[in-house]
């Protein structure tokens, strides 16, 4: 089955053919790459997916994410993220392997078969010259035969006619001769022609045809060929990918089974426990006997007696007073249903019961005060870990620091030894600041674990980053209270804390008092800003007086005049005590 042998007539029709085979592989090119821009826009459009969905950094949506069904959803989007990554590797596959090598092999293609139907239509071209020929020698022959025979007639009339002369006959004669040499040489080159031609539409028609159209023919069997493997390579591209994309699969059914309803519940616990204890039981209070009405030892409407003191002496088997209670200001007012109370105790806020902590700044919302016992611990906990975390990170500065002082002091070229003094103080500065900060938070912290109910293990806490130093705490609320076993606050205690409180603490802080003497001078080293309450800012190589030096906490209280004084950090002084006041000079 050749094209040259049972197509050699239908030229015209193989080169439509052929083009059109071409416009079927293009058509097939852009197909292709629609289908790569599908991908490319679907994997774009799962990440933009993905990404809408992710948790915001740094916001509450991203604390929300620590339950296994929020991290199950977050594993999901990355999956789909890689998912999507898949579907660009598919679209990169099919433009490489398929669109590119594709529109390449078109493009030779169209040269081959530009080149074949050229060397057709000159072989047509051939053919048709050679038959020209022959016809044009045709009709030179038969032009001569007829010439020659007017030639002959007219001798055979001038021969017969007794008119004419003898002259005239055999220039007739002649004329019928030369004009049958010339039919004969017309003739013979007739022949010749003839023969050429036939030779020539025998090789144009057994040899050349045949020859172009197999050429023809297998270039289009190699089309098709072609464009056979790129639709199993279009196959194989997709197949190639299914293994990854079963893995993102299994990774989204595997984030699934890892929910735990179980851990999220304890997670919800943990982020929403208040450390309160439930109110116990109320008692029963007897109207019927006339005997005065007794406080109940539990009751979630303690009402005040006229007397502080009273409340003080009337019994010592008082029960725990439930913590930031409102107690009622008149035992004759109207009980309120217990549920009242109840909602009126849940949206209670703390009350700040230290006076000396809020002359040096510590309360307030940097403290966490205005939540709950276990989530201000959570709270504190998480600061001193942060604190830490700096610290180690100044430490490491000043680690690198001193390693390359040292490196400058071994070889003096590559740098001064002295610029660095300036950078070594500076870190030394923002250690002693974040140690003081911590120191702070680990007494509030200690106050709050000290308050709540006893657990099976006390968490322990563990600084690291520097060496402990036994120091009393800053904090004098804690000094101000004692807790009960339990952890919670008997009536008892918490009214005697009140008296001594507003005894001592309120009258010391807040009312007019006899200004403490000078016990000594200090200058100071750095400049700090005073910016909590009860602290006084100070310049750098500003001298001032020293009237409370300091007791362990970090903090020295000192005076400019009369009427500004106030605390600053114990580092940023250099403290020269009274010999009088301590019996000898003393420089910190």
């Amino acid at each position: 089955m050749s094209w040259g042998t049972e197509l050699w007539d239908q030229f015209d029709n193989l080169e439509k053919h052929t083009q059109w085979g071409i416009d079927i592989l293009e058509k097939y090119i852009k197909f292709v790459k629609e289908r790569t821009e599908i991908e490319v826009s679907y994997a774009k459009q799962l990440r933009n997916l993905s990404k809408k969905y992710q948790p915001k950094r740094n916001s509450k949506e991203e604390e929300e994410y620590k339950y296994t069904s929020c991290k199950a959803f977050i594993s999901t989007l990355n999956e789909m993220n890689d998912y999507a990554g898949q579907h660009e590797v598919i679209s990169e596959n099919m433009t490489s392997q398929i669109t590119m090598e594709l529109t390449r092999y078109v493009q030779e293609l169209k040269q081959e078969r530009k080149s074949h139907f050229h060397d057709g239509r000159k072989a047509q071209q051939h053919i048709e010259t050679c038959w020209k020929q022959l016809e044009s020698s045709k009709r030179r022959f038969e032009r001569d035969c007829k010439e020659a025979d007017r030639a002959q007639q007219y001798f055979e009339k001038m021969d017969a006619d007794i008119n004419v002369t003898k002259a005239d006959v055999e220039k007739a004669r002649q004329q019928a001769q030369l004009r049958h040499q010339m039919a004969e040489d017309s003739k013979a080159d007739y022949s010749s022609t003839l023969q050429k031609f036939n030779h020539e539409q025998h090789e144009h028609y057994y040899t050349h045809i045949p020859g172009i159209f197999q050429k023809i023919q297998d270039m289009e069997e190699r089309r098709i060929v072609r464009i056979g493997e790129s639709m199993k390579t279009y196959a194989e591209v997709d197949r190639q990918v299914i293994p990854i994309i079963g893995k993102c699969l299994d990774g989204i059914a595997k984030a699934a089974e890892s929910i735990d309803q179980k851990n999220d519940s304890q997670l919800v616990i943990e982020a929403y426990k208040s450390g309160f204890e439930p109110p116990g039981d109320i008692d029963f209070e007897d109207y019927t006997q006339p005997m005065k009405r007794t406080i109940s030892e539990t009751s979630l409407s303690n009402s005040r007696g006229d007397s502080k003191t009273e409340l003080k002496f009337t019994s010592k088997s008082k029960g725990k007073l439930w913590p930031f209670i409102k107690k009622n200001k008149s035992p004759k007012q109207q009980k309120e249903p217990l549920s009242h109370r109840f909602n009126e105790f849940m949206t209670s806020k703390p009350k700040i019961h230290c006076f000396r902590s809020l002359k040096r700044g510590g309360t307030g919302p940097e403290d966490f005060s205005n939540l709950p016992p276990e989530q201000r611990r959570k709270k504190l906990q998480q600061k001193v870990d942060e604190l830490n975390k700096d610290i180690q990170k100044e430490m490491d500065q000043r680690d690198a620091i001193t390693k390359m002082k040292d490196v400058y002091i071994k070889n003096p070229q590559m740098g001064d030894p002295g610029s660095l003094d300036h950078k070594l103080i500076e870190v030394g500065h923002n250690i002693e600041k974040l140690r003081l900060e911590i120191q702070k938070f680990e007494a509030w912290l200690t106050e709050v674990e000290g308050r709540l109910p006893v657990r099976g293990e006390q968490t322990r806490r563990q600084s690291g980053m520097y060496e402990a130093q036994n120091t009393p705490s800053v904090n004098n609320c804690a000094q101000d209270r004692e807790s009960s076993p339990d952890g919670s606050y008997t009536e008892e205690q918490s009214q005697e804390n009140e008296l001594k409180m507003m005894a001592t603490d309120f009258d010391d802080e807040f009312d007019d008092e006899e200004p403490l003497p000078t016990i000594g001078t200090c200058k100071a080293l750095y400049t700090f800003e005073g910016q909590n309450e009860g602290t006084i800012s100070i310049a750098e190589g500003e001298i001032l007086y020293v009237i409370e030096e300091d007791k362990g906490d970090g903090w020295t209280r000192i005076r400019r005049n009369e009427d500004e004084e106030g605390y600053v950090p114990t580092s940023y002084v250099e403290v020269c005590l009274d010999k009088n006041a301590k019996g000898a000079m003393t420089y910190i």
